[in-house]
């Protein structure tokens, strides 16, 4: 996996952290909320937007933390009609990333990305299907999210770093990234608002365990058998179930947290009724609650959707069972919107 540094961000800095950085440039501290506000307030894509602030000082922070767009620069963007947007994203070395916007009547989510491709090749995810090349930073993470502010005019509800990656895989720039973001001096996102999720890689679960923080987990499960789970999940090889569910027991003890658990629905898979009861079988006693998703087809992926009534079958069987569940009902089929997709294919067109 290769590696290649930003360097500092404006979006990688805490407010303390910018204060120094001004005060080497020979700023007082009054500038710092000023630039602050300029970052997250009223969402500058420039330093040159930061029109209060001499010229001189645009330039030195041009100079000294590079330019706010090369941390993740518009490249494409799409739109379905429900209003789910996907951004792609450029980062400073080239590399693609994307970024969604997913409303809704109540609020607006950002899913984003934590690396520039993923090692754990699930097959219905296009993320991996080229493996992974690096690590996003913490300033990549963060300028995702303000790419998606700026693009849609209003702040973020929820992030979600459900994009491309695995987030335990670049542990500590997703940790530093949703500490900015849910700083109150900067977005002030709620820490119950923002939610790691994981395909099942158990140390970062008990690591997160011990943060102290109100992050919320995910876990992708999508099936409740080891030999199926394998089959889909290579990760399932290297933690596998029992382990996986042992670590969230630990987790909903240790926090008093609830896991949310992901199971796309694979068609003739893992949507039987017999699936379902080994479903509920599993999570017994468990403080959790299930989000069932339909099968969002990839190219390289031969499963196929089931149909919306075997979908409803499947959620009365979790629902009677007294475990929280709810039916996703997918807002990325016209944008390409399976982890990854928007990337693979429009990589090709695009020369740095």
């Amino acid at each position: 996996m290769k590696e290649k540094k930003l360097g500092i961000s404006a979006y990688s800095l805490f407010f303390e952290e910018l204060a120094d950085v001004l005060n080497e440039l020979g700023m007082e501290q009054w500038r710092t909320e000023q630039v602050w506000k300029w970052l997250y307030s009223l969402r500058a894509g420039t330093w040159d937007e930061m029109t209060n602030l001499p010229k001189t000082l645009r330039e030195d922070l041009g100079n000294k933390i590079g330019s706010l767009e090369q941390t993740a620069g518009l490249i494409s963007k799409v739109q379905e009609d429900g209003g789910t947007e996907k951004l792609l994203l450029r980062m400073h070395d080239g590399e693609l990333v994307e970024t969604v916007v997913i409303p809704s009547r109540k609020r607006r989510t950002v899913c984003v990305s934590s690396q520039v491709g993923c090692a754990f090749g699930c097959v219905f995810c296009a993320s991996g299907m080229d493996g992974v090349i690096r690590n996003l930073e913490s300033g990549e993470i963060v300028a995702q999210v303000m790419k998606a502010s700026r693009s849609i005019g209003a702040f973020p509800d929820n992030i979600v770093f459900m994009g491309m990656g695995e987030p335990f895989a670049n542990y500590d720039n997703v940790l530093r990234a949703a500490r900015l973001l849910n700083d109150d001096n900067g977005l002030n996102i709620g820490a119950r608002k923002i939610t790691f999720s994981t395909c099942g890689v158990v140390p970062g679960i008990k690591k997160l365990m011990t943060e102290g923080v109100q992050f919320e987990l995910s876990v992708s499960l999508h099936a409740a058998e080891q030999s199926l789970r394998e089959k889909i999940m290579p990760v399932a090889g290297r933690w596998n179930l029992g382990e996986l569910m042992e670590a969230c027991r630990e987790y909903t003890s240790k926090t008093n947290r609830i896991i949310t658990f992901e199971y796309t629905l694979i068609e003739g898979f893992n949507d039987g009724v017999g699936h379902a009861r080994m479903l509920v079988k599993l999570l017994e006693g468990l403080k959790c609650r299930v989000n069932l998703i339909p099968l969002n087809p990839v190219e390289e992926f031969e499963g196929r959707t089931p149909s919306m009534q075997v979908c409803e079958s499947f959620l009365r069987i979790i629902s009677r069972s007294g475990i929280n569940a709810t039916l996703r009902r997918s807002k990325g089929l016209q944008v390409d919107a399976s982890c990854g997709q928007l990337r693979k294919r429009q990589k090709h067109h695009f020369e740095f």
